[in-house]
């Protein structure tokens, strides 16, 4: 597992201490993927309802509270394919 990863789940793993009602995965082109669900936050790769994807860099600045997840999206800098109400929840959590 990269390092990149590994500080994906911790962070992650912070703002979302209750999981995700849902599954969602965040891929972070190069490095992998992680995912959230109500069993909570781990690096790892599956079926998910929601699945965003973004580089190391936008995904660090999101992670960091440095760029809000909708601006990127917005930017065309996170993709987001599946259930978009979930994504919303998610950006929520990540604001």
């Amino acid at each position: 597992m990269s390092k990149i990863v590994e500080t994906a789940v911790e962070k992650l793993g912070a703002r979302l201490p209750d999981g995700f009602a849902g599954i969602a995965r965040f891929v972070i082109e190069g490095e992998g993927a992680v995912i959230v669900d109500g069993d909570g936050v781990r690096a790892g790769d599956g079926d998910a309802d929601v699945t965003l994807t973004a580089d190391v860099e936008t995904f660090e600045a999101i992670l960091n509270g440095d760029m809000d997840p909708t601006a990127a999206f917005m930017q065309g800098k996170l993709a987001i394919d599946g259930d978009m109400g979930m994504a919303m929840q998610l950006g929520a959590a990540l604001s």
